[in-house]
């Protein structure tokens, strides 16, 4: 098993902690990975991406030119992605900002309504979990168990109260893939 994803928006949208709590769930599962992020000077609101690879062997570069997944939340990401994405792979999208879906037909696209179903959230920041719940339920490449286990990783001590509406949130990913 190898799985090659990129997972690219703004800053700001939970990006590169997506990644990071991905890398981490893998490792618990004894999987082998790399986790490269790429972003501007810019904290918020410059673009940013993270390329995420999970083997079960090996891996021999983090740099890739093409990918299995691609997870899109902006269009310029989309833009510059979509033909980055393996014949056969999968286009996950948010069409918040998204003006022009995408439209390669050799590609699995998915259409996931994670901002709109943000609002619904008692957590407003829960956007990049309910976007993580959707990359799992369509590619089931780690348990759940050990993606909260890899969030309790990630998440500061201080805030490991959020650790249930973050559950929430992913689950709700999971729920809103048909």
């Amino acid at each position: 098993m190898k799985e090659e994803i990129i997972i690219a928006g703004f800053g700001g949208q939970g990006v590169l902690s997506m990644g990071k709590i991905l890398a981490y769930a893998a490792l618990m599962d004894d999987l082998e990975v790399t986790w490269m992020p790429s972003y501007g000077p810019e904290q918020r609101g410059g673009t940013a991406n993270v390329t995420v690879i999970l083997a079960d062997s090996p891996i021999s570069s983090p740099v890739l030119d093409s990918y299995d997944t691609a997870v899109i939340l902006n269009q310029q990401s989309l833009d510059k992605f979509e033909g980055k994405v393996k014949p056969g792979g999968t286009l996950i999208y948010d069409p918040y900002g998204i003006h022009r879906p995408p439209t390669r037909t050799d590609i699995n696209v998915y259409r996931v309504d994670a901002m709109e179903a943000t609002f619904g959230l008692s957590n407003s920041k829960g956007f990049n979990m309910i976007v993580l719940g959707a990359l799992l339920k369509i590619k089931p490449m780690v348990p759940v168990e050990s993606v909260l286990k890899g969030l309790k990783k990630t998440l500061p001590e201080r805030h490991h109260h959020l650790l249930p509406v973050n559950e929430e949130a992913l689950r709700l990913g999971m729920s809103l893939v048909k």
